[in-house]
This record gives structure tokens, C-alpha cells and sequence, in this order.
């Protein structure tokens, strides 16, 4: 008896050909940011989250102990317009750069944030259709659907 279900042509390779589909930009990986940013994470780096909040913070509470509790109040509305604005976009690029690279350095990596949920695939294709997998899906399987025989 042969064996009739012919194995996938990337069977095997889904993470490389991930980063194939990525580069080509067919399909995005998306990272949920708040747990990669968080103690623990592989990825989080506690200088860059505390340090600029504490900095705040305490230039606030010096200037209503020293100078006035408006003044205060108007460095801490500042301090958090600042945060908002200018701090937490780097912070978030950075979780996301530090994350992928670390998803797409092996599949035991990928496999163990996808099935934690930090990862996810999305793709809109040629004819409009959008595709997404998450957690509850297979991502290899996902990538393989993308395969298109070559025609000659």
C-alpha cells in the first residue's frame, strides 16, 4: 500500500516561511504588548516602563511640597501628556521588535507564545478577504494555506 496524502511542501519550515510572508508584507504578526510588558516577560525591561513614570512623579510631589500643589498638578498633567505622547509609543515598538525577534527565533519559542496567546497572524488578501488565526487556531496550518504551487 502507498501512502496517498502527499506531506505539505513546507511542512517543517512554517516559521521560516512565516518570516518569508512577512517580509513580503502578506502577513503581519501581531504581539499583545500588555503581556510582554509586564514583570516576568522575557522582554520587559523595568527601567524603561518605571523610570520615566517615577521621574515624574517625583518632580510633582517636590513641587507641591516646595512650590505650590497647582504647580504640581499641572507638572504631574504635563508628566502624563508627556507619557502618553512621547514615552509609550518607543516603549510599545520596542516590546514589539524585542517580542517578535524572540517568536521568530525558534518554533519551541513560537509555540509557546502562541499557545499563551501573546501571538497573533493576520492577512488581507489580493482579493480583499481578510484572514486572521489566533490562539484557538493552528498557525502552522494558517501558513501552510498560503503555499501556491508553482505553474509552468
Amino acid at each position: 500500500m502507498s501512502d496517498t496524502t502527499a506531506e505539505h511542501p513546507w511542512a517543517g519550515q512554517e516559521r521560516q516561511k512565516l518570516q518569508q510572508l512577512m517580509d513580503a508584507e502578506r502577513v503581519k504578526l501581531g504581539i499583545h504588548i500588555r503581556k510582554m510588558n509586564s514583570p516576568g516577560s522575557p522582554v520587559y525591561h523595568s527601567w524603561e516602563n518605571v523610570g520615566p513614570a517615577a521621574l515624574i512623579l517625583a518632580v510633582s510631589f517636590a513641587a507641591t511640597a516646595f512650590i505650590h500643589f497647582y504647580l504640581g498638578a499641572a507638572i504631574l498633567a504635563v508628566g502624563c501628556w508627556y507619557w502618553i505622547t512621547k514615552v509609550l509609543p518607543p516603549i510599545r515598538e520596542g516590546v514589539f521588535m524585542r517580542s517578535a525577534a524572540l517568536a521568530l527565533l525558534n518554533d519551541a519559542n513560537f509555540d509557546m507564545m502562541w499557545s499563551r496567546g501573546i501571538l497573533s497572524l493576520y492577512a488581507k488578501l489580493p482579493d480583499g478577504t481578510e484572514r486572521a488565526a489566533t490562539r484557538r487556531d493552528d498557525w502552522r496550518a494558517y501558513v501552510r494555506s498560503f503555499y501556491e504551487p508553482e505553474t509552468t
